[in-house]
């Protein structure tokens, strides 16, 4: 009775091993790296933010110049004059701070443009991920990018290079 209990026991082991969920991980930023329409999109988005930032600057840049040239002459003013530069130099910064604000804020041109161009490439990514996950049986898979909660990894069951070359990459 004692070994049958304990072969039954085996058994069961046995099963609910087999049953055990498959894990895996991806390193999103080494698969992104190596996608040429990853890289061209995010070329193309520094490009345009460098050129906000351009702007940006030269807007404060006058309002700096404007305010320098209205305390350099404010002696001078009338009450109704220094009134009115006050509220020209206000409305630059205003203004300048809508510019900022409008490319570069959560729902800013920027954002928009960043969606358009990422989105579809990363959708891709997802899909393949998605594929393999269906394919080899994967409960979870982990993306080890910027995650500081990864103490260890095990290369072998890294599926970046799979996720690559199921999207045609390698």
């Amino acid at each position: 009775m004692r070994k049958t209990c304990i072969i039954f026991a085996m058994l069961a082991l046995t099963v609910f091993t087999a049953q055990a969920q498959k894990f895996g991980y991806i390193d999103s930023e080494y698969i992104l790296k190596k996608i040429p329409a990853y890289n061209a999109a995010q070329e193309q988005l520094d490009k345009l933010s460098k050129q906000y930032q351009t702007e940006i600057e030269a807007k404060y840049k006058a309002v700096q110049e404007l305010y320098g040239k209205y305390q350099s002459e404010k002696v001078l003013l009338t009450e109704e004059m220094r009134q009115k530069r006050e509220a020209e130099i206000i409305a630059r910064e205003k203004e300048a701070k809508e510019f900022q604000s409008s490319h570069f804020s959560p729902e800013g041109t920027l954002a928009k443009k960043r969606e358009e161009l990422l989105k579809p490439v990363q959708d891709k990514v997802y899909d393949a991920i998605k594929e393999i996950s269906t394919e080899g049986g994967y409960a979870i898979i982990f993306d080890i990018a910027n995650n500081p909660g990864v103490i260890y990894n095990n290369p072998r069951y890294d599926l970046s290079d799979k996720v690559l070359e199921k999207m045609g990459f390698k």
